[in-house]
């Protein structure tokens, strides 16, 4: 069952959550503002996305001062989980960053 990690106001977080429920998926949404990810998880993710887990293009960003900008990534994320380039899709045996052409193929076939 994949769970999807991102926010409840996100667009793409629902249009992901509506397509792999209409393709028979039962899905588990976690609101990351609402229960943040763990260090653990936040530290798995940027293993496999390095910086483009931090959406750089989001309100959020632009309201952060220099210093805080310029903090490593994982600290950035543990302080500001609506900073996450969202969705995160975890299927269990893989893992994806988005819900672009190329992710909905991969995961919906």
């Amino acid at each position: 069952m994949p769970t999807v990690y991102g926010l409840k106001t996100c667009d793409t977080c629902r249009k992901a959550i509506k397509a792999l429920e209409a393709a028979a998926m039962p899905v588990t949404f976690q609101d990351v503002r609402a229960e943040p990810l763990t260090e653990a998880q936040l530290s798995k993710y940027l293993e496999l996305f390095g910086d483009t887990l931090v959406n750089t293009r989001s309100t959020t960003w632009r309201g952060l001062s220099d210093t805080e900008r310029a903090a490593p990534p994982l600290a950035q994320l543990l302080k500001f989980p609506a900073l996450m380039k969202r969705p995160v899709i975890d299927t269990g045996s893989s893992v994806h960053l988005g819900w672009s052409q190329e992710v909905q193929n991969k995961i919906l076939g």
